[in-house]
């Protein structure tokens, strides 16, 4: 966006997703101001920019939240949508980088680029550009990745950085040894909070929607629905309370075994379950 007259003898622009302003005479013409002149806090141009601003926010966070469920989830995304969308910058940066797989799931590279036609180029584990486009590509869960490691030390070398945790994205993966009627996960549980809103809100803080007495996390794993649940306490209880166990249940409400999740939803379940248990309470001193 270019600069734009406000007021007499100044010009205004968003320039890193903030209103500056530089004059248009005298010595200074064309330098851009440190900060904004008082006579340009209430023009309407400013507070126009400043609205338009706070938009690029919000749909960027938007965008980013979108890319993190088509991982989390990994839905197959049209590569025609990605063509459409590419363009944007606030798209772009959430997709970049990202490792993304193609027809052959045994072939994962890192996006680079999109073309008008739908083509995506790829850098693979052996550092070349591959051009690929298929009709759908996924962004698949770090626990799904079997070459996981390799992905890690080749991004490193890269300097690749991903505005979707992806790769560095913390996994669980399910034991095999679990009980066959077991329905809970106890490991991150009895975490102690001053009261049941500051569990709530942290809940809330992390991306993770609060109903009632649980946080939850919805997933689909495999092509079905499932949601994690950690109890955290009754919805108006507002004295101390602790993480319960973590469970998880399927499209129609129905409490899942352990042995029936899938790698995906334990994975975020889990990952869920540590990042509320991370905010408890820590005693010190010899009691701790």
């Amino acid at each position: 966006m270019g600069w734009l007259a406000a007021g007499e003898g100044y010009e205004v622009a968003l320039v890193g997703g903030r209103v500056a302003a530089r004059p248009t005479s005298g010595r200074s013409a064309g330098r851009q101001l440190k900060s904004l002149p008082r006579a340009l806090k209430g023009h309407p141009e400013v507070d126009r920019l400043r609205r338009l601003a706070e938009w690029l926010d919000r749909h960027s966070a938007g965008c980013l939240v979108q890319v993190d469920n088509w991982m989390v989830s990994s839905l197959p995304v049209p590569t025609g949508l990605l063509a459409r969308v590419w363009p944007d910058e606030a798209w772009q940066s959430a997709l970049r980088d990202l490792v993304v797989v193609g027809e052959d799931p045994d072939e994962p590279g890192f996006l680079r680029d999109v073309t008008d036609s739908g083509e995506l180029r790829v850098v693979n584990l052996d550092g070349e550009t591959v051009r690929m486009a298929p009709p759908t590509v996924l962004l698949p869960h770090p626990v799904l990745l079997p070459d996981l490691d390799d992905l890690r030390e080749f991004a490193s070398e890269l300097g690749v950085v991903q505005k979707v945790e992806q790769i560095h994205r913390a996994t669980w993966t399910k034991p095999d040894d679990l009980a066959e009627l077991r329905t809970e996960v106890r490991e991150y549980a009895g975490g102690a909070y001053p009261s049941r809103f500051g569990l709530a809100a942290r809940a809330a803080s992390l991306g993770y929607r609060v109903s009632g007495g649980y946080a939850t996390c919805p997933v689909r794993d495999g092509g079905r629905a499932a949601e994690a649940e950690v109890w955290i306490g009754e919805p108006y209880w507002d004295d101390e309370t602790e993480t319960g166990a973590l469970s998880w249940s399927d499209g129609d409400g129905r409490t899942l075994r352990l042995r029936e999740v899938g790698p995906v939803a334990w994975s975020e379940g889990m990952r869920m379950a540590a990042a509320l248990y991370a905010g408890r309470i820590i005693e010190e001193g010899g009691n701790a």
